[in-house]
């Protein structure tokens, strides 16, 4: 996907080109004198791609992405802001406060209900104080569809927040959605500000005092439109707001894994298994779970935090109750672990659940293993159906390490472990940068991207973004293909031996710097 930027963002020429002199190889040092696949030293291949870029017209945040966002150690500096998500029904103003938190129009502001669907992420700084506010979509208990999908993005918003902003129209009062979202709130358990929006003067402060009914301390007058009391709200913010965020953190020493999978998988027979007790009830019905169950489990020598989720069920959509938010709790737990390990039964066939529960982990950047239960249930014949079908339905992930186990039995379950560690460390792989050039090198000399419309866009540097998972980004002359980026990242995987991890390659399509 190309990335465009506004031309104001975009710096001056000649300070671009001092910039991408001061940075240098955003490597580790000892990579300068390896030599790449072509013959050419991994410096020498990437001195020669980035003096290339000095003659593109690069924005601020290209120059950022090149000087590096990673530590001495290649890995991501931990970001320990609290998290902040504002909530509330379609149609109250939730983004139109967000733009005026950040000072500035970010979030898309339009006059009907449902114009943000995704939980999108800001950094803010108010009075010395740093925390990331989440925009969220409007949260409706009595939707289905993409209303619904809407709904459970606020909902895990909430399960990863710190401290929670709950916007209510003062014009109209607390409605019938709106008691349904304080019970929302109050089954999260954080700490709450109550706003009320769309109050433009003093009567309409008087009419935000009813909303007191609400049973969630004192409701804070606002008009994000015009800024009228959001600094008061945000003094409110500070005081329920912790100094650090307590959600887990990237870089703790305990490993975080969710066990995930349809329904009657076998994923508490797991746990029971590594915690050596019956820590969970297990029953051949399907869905006993319902709640995540952690659990700190010594394995391999080592402490990891292992989560029971309930199990992703075909239709999460339209369930309700109970069904409902055990989903919603799940995808929570998902994105809280840093390896998810999808269970599949062996003993039958591979179903459109078990490909969705793939590709939910995978979508949350988390890396990956596959572990085959009940494997002592199958016969030769089941075997050779069961490595077609992994084949065919699971055909996104086969670079995730598959363990062959028996919960119930006991076999196999030391593999787990080993699986996970390789797992871990592709997924917090760092590449040094002269090597990734010296491979895009011979990327575009031997296998160049195709001509479309008489043009042949081609790959003038790449650098290592992030980890966790791996984050690739091309500067490029113009689009990339899906098929030659799938390409790209295949190579990546041969040459670097990411295992147990997917890959986020990002396309930055740049223009030659017009010459005055």
């Amino acid at each position: 996907m190309s990335d465009t930027t506004p031309s104001s963002t975009r710096p001056d020429p000649a300070d671009q080109a001092d910039r991408l002199d001061q940075a240098g190889p955003t490597g580790p040092a000892e990579d300068a004198p390896v030599t790449g696949p072509t013959g050419v030293s991994d410096a020498d291949a990437e001195r020669v791609l980035r003096s290339q870029l000095a003659e593109y017209d690069l924005a601020e945040e290209d120059l950022a992405v090149l000087e590096g966002g990673l530590d001495e150690d290649g890995l991501e500096v931990e970001d320990v802001r609290p998290v902040v998500a504002v909530v509330g029904r379609p149609n109250v103003g939730k983004s139109t406060l967000v733009n005026r938190i950040l000072g500035r129009r970010e979030a898309v502001v339009q006059d009907v209900p449902g114009v943000t669907r995704d939980r999108v992420s800001y950094p803010v700084d108010w009075a010395g104080r740093q925390f990331t506010l989440v925009d969220t979509g409007g949260w409706d208990a009595r939707v289905e569809g993409l209303a619904l999908q809407v709904a459970e993005q606020a909902e895990v918003a909430v399960e990863l927040a710190d401290a929670v902003v709950f916007v209510v129209d003062g014009t109209v009062g607390a409605t019938a959605v709106d008691e349904a979202v304080v019970k929302m709130l109050r089954r999260a358990g954080k700490p709450v500000v109550l706003v009320a929006n769309k109050v433009d003067d003093a009567r309409g402060e008087a009419d935000a005092t009813a909303l007191w009914s609400l049973g969630l301390g004192q409701p804070f007058p606002v008009s994000a439109l015009h800024g009228r009391g959001t600094g008061d709200m945000l003094d409110a913010v500070l005081e329920v707001l912790p100094e650090k965020t307590s959600l887990p953190s990237e870089s703790s020493a305990v490993r975080r894994v969710a066990l995930v999978g349809r329904p009657n998988v076998g994923k508490s027979s797991l746990l029971n298994a590594l915690v050596g007790s019956e820590r969970v009830v297990v029953n051949a019905v399907a869905g006993t779970t319902r709640d995540p169950v952690d659990e700190m489990v010594e394995l391999g020598g080592r402490t990891w935090r292992v989560v029971d989720t309930a199990g992703i069920r075909r239709k999460h959509r339209s369930s309700v109750g109970a069904d409902f938010y055990a989903g919603l709790r799940t995808q929570a737990a998902i994105e809280r672990a840093e390896v998810a390990v999808v269970l599949v039964d062996a003993s039958e066939v591979l179903s459109e659940q078990d490909v969705r529960v793939v590709q939910n982990a995978v979508d949350a950047g988390r890396a990956v293993v596959l572990a085959v239960n009940k494997w002592d249930l199958v016969d030769e014949e089941r075997r050779r159906y069961l490595e077609r079908e992994l084949e065919i339905e699971l055909v996104q992930v086969p670079w995730a390490p598959r363990v062959n186990l028996s919960a119930m039995t006991g076999r196999h379950l030391d593999r787990l472990v080993p699986a996970m560690d390789r797992a871990l460390a592709s997924w917090e792989h760092r590449v040094p940068t002269g090597r990734l050039n010296a491979l895009v090198a011979e990327i575009v000399a031997g296998h160049p991207h195709p001509v479309r419309g008489g043009k042949q866009p081609r790959i003038l540097y790449a650098t290592q973004a992030g980890v966790r998972p791996p984050t690739f980004v091309l500067f490029t002359t113009g689009f990339l293909e899906a098929g030659y980026r799938r390409f790209v990242e295949r190579r990546l995987r041969e040459e670097f031996g990411f295992v147990g991890t997917p890959i986020e390659v990002t396309v930055r399509a740049r223009e030659r710097r017009k010459r005055t």
